[in-house]
Parts: structure tokens; sequence; C-alpha cells
């Protein structure tokens, strides 16, 4: 009964419809046509019951008017997180995008394939498409290892795209992948997200380094912002993380965001295996056999046992 209230207020009002561009500690910064404008979240907003951490973020739709946000318009997608201390809310990190550029290194952070994973999973459970960039190609020592990760998510029909921001490599390439698009730069602190935005865009954003005695990146952007292209579209930096837990997903739903284990996994004695002890597993055999990628069914056992559905 309220909603219906309040959806007829709504009505009555002379909105105007606008794209949020950065959320800061009091205020959020609304695009509007060609205007900036600094808004507050109307106080019912706030109110709402919610298993959200956050209740806006940037490339939200909203209504407003003046500068008051009266609602946040329904999300066509939605990159997010587990809360990393309670891990029982969801931590929104970017809205209304089309791709998610998974953006990693090889050396300087190290490459981590099961954070490439749970990317992988949050993109898909968020609607959107999912693209890896492997940056810092110039200072790679290990071309194998390189090589091997291109081949194996390649294989799975993700593109991959090799940059260097020193050589200009790939940057070409890149910037065609995000034209007339939404795209999120996302990863690892230390990868290079910055250098890639501001290699895309002519900007000057803060670039961080890799500590050396923990090879881990500092972090350098400390909230996420909306950045035109000028080929149009737009792209998000976001803030880098060095942990990345993927929000509402059960067990028993896991294996099927990993396809090729889904496919071989019909020929395991028992139908509902789990591919970890269980007899005549198939998975497992194919993984011995080199049939399927060790790397891969790691990051499904690493995932399988820290998955953890909230309770309420």
């Amino acid at each position: 009964m309220k909603d219906n209230f309040r959806e007829q207020r709504l009505a009555q009002k002379d909105l105007k419809r606008g794209r949020v561009l950065a959320v800061l500690p009091t205020e959020v910064l609304v695009g509007y046509e060609k205007e900036k404008i600094y808004c507050t979240l109307r106080g019912v907003l706030k109110k709402r019951e919610s298993r959200d951490k956050n209740l806006i973020i940037v490339g939200d739709f909203v209504l407003f008017e003046g500068n008051t946000i009266e609602e946040i318009c329904d999300r066509f997608s939605l990159l997010s997180r587990q809360e990393h201390l309670t891990r029982r809310k969801q931590q929104l990190i970017a809205a209304n995008i089309d791709q998610v550029l998974i953006t990693v290194s090889v050396n300087e952070p190290h490459l981590k394939p099961s954070l490439i994973d749970r990317y992988l999973i949050a993109t898909y459970k968020g609607d959107m498409e999912p693209v890896i960039v492997i940056n810092k190609v110039d200072i790679t020592t290990n071309q194998e290892e390189l090589k091997e990760i291109t081949k194996l998510y390649e294989a799975l029909g993700i593109p991959v795209i090799h940059t260097s921001v020193v050589t200009g490599e790939g940057l070409d390439q890149l910037k065609e992948q995000m034209r007339n698009v939404a795209s999120v730069f996302s990863g690892q602190s230390g990868v290079g997200k910055s250098s890639l935005i501001n290699a895309m865009t002519g900007l000057d954003l803060t670039v961080g380094e890799v500590v050396a005695k923990t090879n881990k990146g500092s972090h350098t952007t400390s909230s996420a912002s909306l950045i035109p292209l000028d080929c149009g579209g737009f792209c998000i930096d976001t803030p880098g993380i060095r942990s990345f837990g993927v929000w509402d997903i059960k067990r028993e739903d896991l294996v099927a965001h990993f396809s090729e284990i889904t496919e071989v996994a019909g020929g395991c004695h028992f139908p509902n295996c789990t591919h970890t002890h269980e007899p005549k597993c198939a998975v497992r055999e194919a993984v011995e056999r080199g049939e399927l990628s060790l790397i891969r069914f790691e990051s499904y056992l690493r995932l399988l046992t820290e998955t953890v559905s909230p309770s309420f």
C-alpha cells in the first residue's frame, strides 16, 4: 500500500532522469544532459530493508528533483561481490554495465586464475559479458604461463586482450572492444587499471605501484567513477581488491559455472558427485589425463570449499 502511494506521488512530480557518476561520502554526483549535479538520497530510500551493503552505486539511473534523488531505477545488470567482513551483505560495485574488463597481470602482481574465475561467475550472474585483459605484458617473464592462460580462456569463448601501456600493445584492440558500450575495469590492486583508463581517455588518474615486500598492489582508486569515452560509451574504474567473494551462490549450483566440468560430469558414477572424493569420478579422471584444465579444477575446488550462501 505504501509503495503504491509512493509511486502515485512520484508520478505527479516533474522528475529528471540522470545517471550516477560517483558516490561520495555525503553526496551523489549525478550526470544530467551536460550538467553534473550533487544530490542526496531522500530519507525514505535509506530506510528500505535490503541485503545490500550500499544502496546506490556508480552507473545507476535515478529520478531526482532539485538536489534530491527520489528513486533508484531498476537495474538491467549489476556487478557485486560478497561483503568482505561479515559475508552477509552484497557489496554493489557497478550497475547497468555491458561488459566487465577483468584486468590481471602475470608478474606484478602475480596472476591468480581463481580470482579470474570468481569475476567470471559474478559477471555472468550479473548479466554482463566478460573480457579478460592481461596487462603489463611488456614485463611478463613467464611466456608459457601467458600462453596457457590465454588459450585456456579463449577456449571457453572469452575474449582475451594482451596490453601494455609502455609499448602500446593491445591498446587499439581494447579501445575497439570498449566502443559504444559501458565497461567496468575490475581486478586485483596494482594490475594497472587506472593506467589503462588514462591511455583510453587521456585523463591523469592516480597510478599506484606494486608493493615490493608483498608483491601486492597499493590502492589508488578509492571510489568508482563513470567516465565518458571519445569513442562512445562509458568506462568505470573501480577500487582494486585483494579478495573477491562471489555473492549468493549455492555450493550445488557452483559447477554450472564451470561448463567444461559440467560436460564431463555426466560420466560420473554418482549423479550428485561433487568431484572431490567420490569413486569413479569422471571429472577427476579427466583432470588426471590432462583433458580438463587443472587450473580451472583447482579454482572449482577452492570455491566449493569457500562458498557459503548467506542465511537469514
